[in-house]
């Protein structure tokens, strides 16, 4: 989830990451995780292993998916990406789902 600010009401963090505020906790089907200093979209973030990266320049933080401990995702699904191809044509990550993929990135900075 990317956003401009981590101050972020329950709905959106509900809408962005698939988590539910609810009085027992963030929850997600059968699973719920308590928050007991109350909601902030950091501390839900913390409690659930999401990765947190605040980016000065831009002004934009991204919420990592959960994790298991910090280690591990808890799925290995990926996010929809659309980029385009070689010939300039939408490629879309989905298209590829049921088979095993590798995805090599690299930023210059």
């Amino acid at each position: 989830m990317i956003t401009e600010t981590l101050d972020i009401s329950p709905e959106a963090f509900h809408a962005g990451t698939g988590w539910e505020i609810k009085p027992e906790g963030a929850c997600k089907g059968e699973v719920c995780v308590p928050l007991p200093d109350g909601y902030s979209a950091q501390h839900a973030a913390d409690r659930l292993g999401m990765a947190v990266v605040e980016d000065g320049v831009s002004g934009l933080a991204a919420l990592g998916p959960e994790s298991l401990n910090g280690r591990a995702l808890v799925t290995a699904t990926a996010p929809e990406l659309v980029l385009p191809d070689l010939d300039g044509n939408e490629f879309r990550l989905s298209s590829l789902r049921g088979k095993k993929v590798v995805i090599v990135s690299w930023a210059p900075y």
